[in-house]
């Protein structure tokens, strides 16, 4: 079944409000296309395992690429997708706007903003900017259909910045200035979690996992909406691919290569 954008937005609306879902994170059509099998509601965009599939380090991918790579996910697949868009390559709101519009032109459903600068002296943006930015983007937004999805991100606890309440009080203004959904990615316990959410109720609080530990029903106990998994599934894959290629070329050994999935099994799948 092929659905528009409009009717890939609703879902996605109606998917932030009430219980818990998974955002998993593909790299490639392919990617998208086997977690569509797999029953998944929605997937996100994610910008270290882009860059990694084309050699480069996280954050050092240029807009135009990152906007023809959300347009070939959305294409690949009938499930909303959310955006990771990083700052929205733009050092000032007004070219911040100008970037939302041409995401929101791809097709997505959703769109996160974070407010890291890239500048180790100076990581996160004066709130004030930060703001302006989150608003910037709303305008965007509500400029071309409104139906887009708009998600704030607080970089706090992965620059140096573990303040939970400095964290709160950013994603309070985010969602004052017109975000849907809030995320923190770096929160670890369920302390921090279960804070986020009830400061910002009834917003939508989505949370990151990047490794084991964490069930679905815990998060979803703690009223988190949503959960993703970043680059965690790329590091999976880029796991399997060193452990393999490591035990050719250090012991001469193919044995790695009984974990691969059949050949057949993934001929069928994309035949579908």
């Amino acid at each position: 079944m092929t659905t528009t954008a409009t009717e890939r937005r609703a879902v996605f609306r109606k998917l932030h409000e009430s219980g818990c879902f998974v955002l998993p994170n593909p790299w490639d059509s392919g990617g998208a296309r086997l977690l569509q099998h797999l029953g998944f509601k929605a997937l996100a965009s994610t910008s270290s395992g882009y860059a990694w599939s084309t050699g480069r380090p996280d954050n050092h991918v240029g807009v135009e690429e990152v906007l023809a790579h959300l347009k070939m996910l959305c294409e690949a697949t009938d499930l909303p997708v959310n955006a990771d868009f990083e700052a929205g390559f733009a050092d000032t709101p007004a070219e911040l706007g100008v970037n939302v519009a041409r995401a929101v032109a791809t097709g997505v459903a959703g769109l996160s903003i974070e407010d890291s600068t890239g500048n180790p002296s100076r990581p996160l943006f004066d709130e004030a900017d930060a703001v302006a930015r989150i608003k910037a983007a709303r305008a965007a937004i509500d400029a071309n259909g409104g139906d887009t999805l708009l998600v704030a991100r607080c970089e706090g606890f992965l620059v140096g910045r573990a303040d939970l309440g400095f964290v709160i009080a950013r994603l309070t203004a985010y969602a004052d200035a017109g975000a849907d959904c809030l995320y923190a990615p770096g929160l670890k316990t369920t302390t921090e979690i279960a804070a986020v959410v009830t400061a910002l109720h009834p917003k939508p609080v989505n949370v990151l996992v990047g490794g084991p530990g964490s069930l679905v029903r815990i998060l979803a106990d703690l009223g988190v909406r949503r959960i993703s998994v970043g680059g965690a599934l790329a590091r999976v894959a880029w796991g399997s691919f060193m452990t393999a290629s490591r035990e050719i070329a250090e012991r001469g050994s193919f044995d790695a290569l009984a974990q691969a999935m059949p050949f057949a099994e993934l001929n069928d799948l994309f035949r579908k």
